[in-house]
């Protein structure tokens, strides 16, 4: 049988003592796209950020496996170098980095190279942000500095195209898009797929419209810190119009 790219196993994860993830079972294989869907305070969010490593989460039990390595134990440094990627809810800014200068060092990371000339990235560069539409300014300028939400989610994208990773798990990548960014945003990441397509993603999202666009293979409602219904695209239309109190009494 084929091997997950990422699987949670009775992932259990507390933050300042309190319990937030409560046994999350999760198996993402090449190429499939699933969608987390739960109500505000469920602890998706954390879950993306306890698959990467985040130092304010503590894992109490459970696994998660990359390519059936337990990774549990590793740094999110080394997480990223193995091709686990994170497009942050709220990407955070750096002055004085531009946006090429930065990616040349994750890219030389990505692929443990101690040297990448900035010619092949500028190049490699060049051609992603030509594919998703990005002007070419765009490269000097410091990273999501004076950048609008759209532009520092189109960043995320962008990072995300060059870093090839195994999987990448997308945090509320639609968060505070208006409809039209948050289609250039989702086209995006449907380009990126396209160019990759053993890649596994995960997003985690409130939005119907996003997935419009993406078109998850599963939907998983997210309840209370945990997964407690799974299904195809239409029960992402089923939760825009019946909202979750279906599920909340699974969760207790």
């Amino acid at each position: 049988m084929t091997q997950p790219l990422l699987e949670l196993v009775d992932l259990h994860a507390v933050a300042d003592d309190a319990s937030i993830l409560r046994g999350v079972n999760l198996r993402v294989y090449e190429g499939e796209v699933h969608a987390l869907m739960g109500p505000n305070g469920a602890g998706k969010s954390t879950l993306a950020n306890v698959v990467m490593g985040h130092p304010g989460y503590r894992v109490t039990a459970g696994q998660i496996l990359l390519r059936g390595q337990d990774v549990g134990s590793w740094s999110p440094d080394e997480r990223a170098r193995a091709g686990v990627f994170l497009a942050f809810q709220y990407p955070e800014s750096i002055s004085g980095v531009s946006v090429i200068q930065f990616l040349r060092q994750a890219i030389a990371a990505r692929k443990n190279l101690s040297e990448l000339s900035v010619l092949e990235v500028r190049l490699n560069l060049t051609e992603w942000m030509d594919r998703l539409g990005i002007d070419g300014a765009f490269a000097e300028r410091y990273l999501n500095d004076g950048f609008s939400g759209g532009e520092r989610k189109r960043n995320e994208v962008l990072q995300m195209a060059l870093l090839e990773p195994v999987v990448a798990l997308l945090d509320e990548t639609d968060s505070g898009l208006d409809i039209d960014a948050l289609r250039v945003v989702a086209r995006g990441v449907t380009t990126v797929r396209e160019r990759h397509p053993t890649m596994g993603v995960v997003v985690v999202t409130h939005y119907v419209k996003l997935l419009d666009e993406i078109q998850p293979n599963y939907v998983h409602v997210f309840v209370d810190g945990r997964i407690v219904h799974t299904g195809g695209s239409e029960l992402a239309e089923r939760i825009e119009r019946d909202g979750y109190d279906a599920w909340r009494s699974v969760s207790a």
